[in-house]
């Protein structure tokens, strides 16, 4: 009973005072999202959850009604017959309807996720132990991406530096990808050694980066800023340290980074990167033969 009186005291103590545990407790929803997809997913997942709260309050209100109400001790007599055709035709008949009213939206969101038609950047993103390496297909630009030296210092044993100190920690690489603001791009998706997951959570959006298949996603990111993530699929002894970073610029920002990307690339005599459209496709197409082999 102490306990309990103690744990009722602290309730409130806890609601007001512990931000941090607010924050934590506001994690554990979905995100929002800064694209179209993330809110369209956002809000299936609302209205699905609530779909199920109001199920959930109406079976267990009649079953705590029935058990208070109709209980032995107040003279309750138990019906004698086996089965109620009406019944079950009901309470099969309405949970068909419960289910089709949430697959249509559902689908419909399916549907949107897997277009990624009308693209105006393709990117193709190859996972490797333990970095990212992104491509501008069509553009000639290409680089990795791997965890910021600040943290990698930082996660190194007996290294003297206390890993709170390290903004963004384990969440920061030394070159992020870039992409435009308001406009759709297309994500090419595979890997080079084992299974990894590319997963930025305010995008709404995580595929596997398969050996020797490519996966894709889109988005449409409709405010400028960074974006973090990481990879979702256990890799290795360095999965935990090969994170996701997406910085959004305004479509100008970004033709003029574009091109200082190009630029850079050309003073220092580097090969032209062979990601042309042409080369995607036919890599695609030869992958998804193999596989359908």
């Amino acid at each position: 009973m102490k306990m309990v009186k103690r744990a009722l005291a602290a309730g409130p103590a806890l609601l007001l005072g512990a931000s941090p545990a607010m924050a934590a407790w506001s994690d554990l929803n979905l995100r929002v999202g800064v694209t179209e997809l993330s809110r369209e997913i956002y809000g299936l997942h609302m209205l699905i959850l609530w779909v199920c709260v109001a199920i959930a309050a109406a079976v267990f209100g009649v079953m705590i009604y029935s058990i208070a109400t109709f209980r032995k001790s107040k003279g309750a007599v138990p019906a004698t017959f086996e089965h109620n055709t009406k019944a079950e035709i009901v309470w099969t008949v309405i949970p068909v309807i419960i289910l089709v009213a949430m697959a249509v939206p559902a689908a419909r969101t399916l549907v949107k996720i897997e277009d990624t038609r009308g693209s105006e950047l393709t990117v193709k993103v190859t996972g490797y132990q333990w970095k990212w390496q992104y491509e501008y297909v069509d553009h000639g630009v290409s680089f990795f991406s791997t965890l910021a030296r600040t943290s990698d210092e930082a996660r190194q044993l007996d290294s003297g530096i206390e890993p709170r100190s390290v903004e963004n920690y384990l969440l920061e690489v030394d070159q992020p990808l870039v992409v435009p603001q308001g406009r759709k791009v297309r994500v090419l998706i595979t890997a080079n050694d084992v299974i990894h997951a590319w997963w930025v959570p305010d995008f709404g959006m995580k595929k596997d980066a398969i050996p020797g298949y490519i996966n894709e996603l889109w988005f449409n990111a409709e405010k400028p800023g960074t974006y973090r993530g990481q990879c979702a699929e256990l890799c290795g002894r360095d999965h935990g340290f090969m994170p996701v970073v997406v910085e959004v610029l305004p479509q100008a920002e970004f033709d003029t980074w574009l091109e200082q990307q190009k630029a850079t690339r050309q003073a220092a005599g580097a090969p032209p990167v062979r990601t042309a459209g042409a080369r995607t496709v036919e890599t695609a197409a030869t992958l998804r033969v193999a596989n359908a082999e």
